[in-house]
């Protein structure tokens, strides 16, 4: 199946780059599924889309096709300083996306940089030439990084590099808990490491408007943040799950179904609050 742009977006390869930190400590809450599928999302209505995974699972790497065994350079090179990220940027078979991968080596990066007078800034240093001509990332007008569930090196390294963090949220008990820690720590970045950090959205995620709690959740989060939380929301939606499975994302496993539908409305709203596209009336 190919996904072609709409012919509103086809002038995007003039735009700024937007640096994007898909972050949540909690695990579970639809954070991968989110960047492999907003990214798609993104790359279809014409943006050209760069996917950088932090998580050492590897998990979006493998749900936009990437076998593990191919994964000669992957961002542990690139954060250890042995490669450079266009060297570790591979095409996915979503046009316009595509992915650095990860590795399980990424769990010692933490030991191996502690003292690094750098650790902190050694993912905005590597990202410098996105865009350059001639490279891998030529014409890249969006980046997702997709964080590992923890607030640990890694995702603060995504924080320091990103214009913004969106937050994947599943409505449930603890989301608000998770929440207002992640915002916390949004605030200590900011002040300390980059002062142009703010927060893009929180997507309400596996959202089942017959269940109650999910209602409650969801009421929740909209008083505690207002127009900080997206209008679209994730539902659950079988195919969603199924899609990792066979290494596609759901738009291309299943475009009609009720997830890849939403995907493709919340890249529209993560561009229209930008400004990048007149917000339809």
């Amino acid at each position: 199946m190919t996904i072609e742009p709409s012919s509103a977006s086809e002038a995007t390869h003039e735009r700024p780059l937007r640096i994007l930190a898909l972050a949540n400590q909690k695990g579970g809450v639809g954070k991968t599924t989110t960047a492999i599928n907003l990214g798609t999302a993104l790359a279809a209505i014409g943006e050209r889309v760069l996917v950088i995974d932090l998580d050492p699972q590897g998990n979006a790497s493998t749900g936009l096709g990437i076998d593990r065994r191919s994964r000669r350079v992957s961002t542990y090179h690139v954060l250890a300083g042995d490669a450079s990220l266009a060297q570790a940027v591979v095409p996915t078979a979503v046009p316009r996306l595509l992915v650095a991968p990860s590795t399980m080596d990424l769990l010692g990066l933490e030991l191996e940089m502690a003292s690094s007078s750098d650790r902190a800034h050694r993912l905005r240093n590597v990202m410098k030439d996105i865009g350059r001509a001639g490279s891998a990332t030529e014409g890249v007008t969006y980046v997702l990084i997709d964080c590992p569930p923890s607030l640990n090196l890694l995702t603060i390294n995504a924080l320091a590099a990103a214009d913004a963090v969106l937050v994947p949220m599943q409505c449930e008990f603890f989301a608000l808990e998770g929440l207002s820690q992640l915002l916390r720590t949004v605030e200590q970045v900011r002040a300390a490491l980059n002062p142009r950090l703010t927060i893009q959205g929180v997507v309400l995620t596996m959202v089942d408007p017959r269940n109650n709690l999910s209602n409650q959740v969801a009421a929740d989060v909209r008083g505690f943040l207002g127009d900080k939380v997206y209008e679209t929301t994730i539902p659950r939606n079988v195919r969603v799950s199924e899609a990792p499975s066979h290494g596609k994302p759901v738009l291309l496993y299943d475009l009609k179904c009720a997830g890849s539908q939403a995907y493709l409305r919340l890249a529209s709203e993560v561009i229209q609050r930008e400004g990048r596209l007149p917000v339809a009336a």
